[in-house]
């Protein structure tokens, strides 16, 4: 048996989670594989790409507000290629001076003082 306590925004969490030898061996494999992914990351040399994460946030900061095509839009012209503009809309998703909100049809990206 697995608990988990917590808060998800305001809400509060209290989830119970049954677990059989099956469940827990696959969740087992999957915490490996992570592992051996995250030793694989500390072990890759640190990129030099600081600054385009710091005009990521400028570009949102100076907007006020953007939509999420328009903004992955930006970002892949800033970062060169669709991907690492997906990673950049990654960390400004995650990023606390960042809410996302929902928009009619896209998230609103808006940047928090």
């Amino acid at each position: 048996m697995l608990r988990i306590r917590g808060t998800v925004g305001d809400y509060p969490v209290d989830l119970t989670i049954e677990l059989d030898d099956g469940d827990w061996a696959q969740l087992s494999a999957q915490l490996q594989a992570a592992k051996l992914g995250t030793e694989e990351i500390k072990a890759a040399p640190v990129r030099q790409d600081d600054k385009v994460w710091l005009i990521a946030q400028e570009l949102l900061q100076k907007a006020g507000q953007i939509s999420g095509p328009d903004l992955l839009e930006q970002l892949e012209g800033l970062a060169g290629s669709s991907a690492a503009g997906k990673r950049l809309l990654v960390r400004l998703r995650h990023n606390p001076k960042v809410k996302v909100e929902s928009g009619a049809d896209t998230p609103i990206y808006c940047w928090v003082e």
